[in-house]
């Protein structure tokens, strides 16, 4: 047992790594990876210190919409 009662126990690991089972991503599993690693919120980054929760909810539906509408005429 260690000497400072708040950390965890060290265990044994015994034995070898176990192969996960499925297969390698294919072309196409990577390229979605990809697309969906480019998402942009929309939303700026930062601290935003609002003066009532109604404002703060306003700029967060102002925000949703404007991702909506740049999805949409992307298409």
């Amino acid at each position: 047992m260690s000497q400072f009662p708040d950390q965890q126990p060290i265990i044994r690991t015994v034995g070898r790594r176990q192969m996960r089972e499925g297969q390698p991503l294919t072309a196409a599993d990577r390229e979605a990876m990809t697309r969906m690693a480019q998402y942009l919120t929309r939303a700026p980054k930062g601290i935003f210190r609002y003066r009532s929760q109604a404002a703060m909810e306003a700029d967060r539906l102002r925000w949703t919409v404007d991702a909506v509408v740049a999805k949409t005429t992307h298409r």
